[in-house]
């Protein structure tokens, strides 16, 4: 019950006070590349269900047909405007709005496609049994994923096998000790090592 309090409290307030910045961005995005403001992707959320995940558009419309993995900082299929709005996480804060929905938390494992969770195994798959969320452990320890997947022959590949396994083992550590204390602590880790420390 704190948890959700925090969750609907944090993002209720952050969306009023960014609602004059959320604007700005739009009319960046909209002036900047054709397409609508925001993104909206399938996740697989608590219990399996999916819902839509909200971010700004950092891509060319269509451009995930080809992957979903973005490769490097100057993937050709980002826009000048998404470039900027990666690199300082922007593209992360419409999901305050599924946070105010109920379908994710502040803190808890990011949420995946639903391709890559059909290959969790059992132990993996109790990721699922919590609410996603907007920031977790991976998020910060592969805050620079997409530099270590440039270059790879195979980014899904390597996704899958290099990355995918530590970022569940991270996330199957925050269930078995997950608390108040811990969703704060990881609250700050982010601000400041994704957001400052640039």
């Amino acid at each position: 019950m704190i948890k959700r309090f925090l969750d609907v409290v944090t993002a209720g307030l952050g969306l009023i006070v960014l609602a004059p910045f959320f604007l700005i961005i739009a009319i960046l995005i909209k002036s900047n590349s054709k397409g609508p403001v925001f993104y909206k992707q399938d996740r697989v959320g608590k219990g399996g269900m999916l819902f839509k995940l909200f971010k700004f558009r950092t891509m060319k419309v269509g451009a995930d047909r080809a992957t979903a993995i973005t490769v490097g900082h100057r993937d050709s299929r980002i826009t000048p405007m998404g470039y900027y709005l990666r690199k300082f996480k922007l593209d992360e804060l419409p999901q305050l709005i599924n946070v105010l929905k109920g379908e994710m938390s502040l803190v808890g494992p990011r949420p995946e496609l639903e391709k890559f969770v059909k290959l969790y195994d059992e132990q993996q798959r109790k990721v699922i049994t919590v609410k996603p969320g907007i920031t977790d452990y991976a998020s910060i320890q592969f805050r620079n994923e997409n530099a270590l997947l440039e270059g790879k022959s195979d980014p899904v590949d390597f996704y899958i096998r290099e990355i995918m396994p530590v970022k569940l083992d991270l996330n199957l550590q925050y269930i078995a000790n997950q608390s108040f204390l811990t969703d704060l602590k990881i609250i700050g880790q982010t601000i400041f090592l994704v957001f400052l420390r640039k």
